[in-house]
């Protein structure tokens, strides 16, 4: 029941709102993405036991690379002040990495998975599933960047639960998430 949607998102403003505050662009994807979708509530909702159930803000999760090119994973709870969740959400992430650790399932449903590409300018994506666990979380892929007259452009894609939202929201999303990356500063501000 799930329908996935890729699209390319121009990250340009972005680069260079992260690089005159010294922050990782990885942090600021995974923030600009999270808010967004806390701010639509279909992204909120979560099936258990065959009902409906509507989370007040869902947190984030996300694959992190090893030095061992193994990856684990890294929970970290959403926080609207800009700075503060990128603070915590690279602690999460250097904690993790420095102290190596096996990919780390939680049985949690108020995160949305995130993962990057960054070597891959994709097209297309699917996620592996395991049948009866998080199947309807919502799953954000953020991909390789590339240049376009005179702009970064990068893919990203979102699947989700048919039964839970359907392309009008994914829509709304991504359009919230274009004006969002049109003009960092002030959407960091809101």
């Amino acid at each position: 029941p799930y329908f996935n949607i890729c699209t390319r998102v121009d990250v340009t403003k972005l680069v260079g709102f992260v690089r005159e505050r010294e922050i990782k662009i990885s942090l600021a994807l995974h923030y600009f993405a999270l808010r967004i979708a806390n701010e639509i509530e279909p992204f909120r909702y979560r099936l258990r036991d065959r009902q409906i159930i509507v989370y007040d803000i869902v947190h984030g999760g996300t694959t992190v690379l090893l030095p061992n090119e193994s990856f684990a994973y890294a929970y970290f709870d959403y926080q609207r002040d800009f700075e503060e969740f990128i603070g915590d959400m690279g602690k999460a992430v250097d904690d993790l990495r420095s102290g190596g650790g096996a990919l780390k399932p939680t049985m949690r449903d108020d995160v949305i998975y995130h993962t990057s590409l960054p070597w891959i300018s994709f097209t297309s994506f699917a996620h592996a599933r395991n049948k009866g666990r998080g199947e309807s979380i919502p799953r954000f892929v953020f991909g390789k960047f590339s240049p376009e007259n005179e702009r970064l452009m990068m893919p990203m894609s979102v699947e989700v639960h048919h039964a839970l939202m359907d392309g009008l929201h994914v829509g709304r999303f991504f359009s919230q998430l274009e004006e969002a990356l049109a003009d960092p500063s002030t959407f960091v501000k809101k």
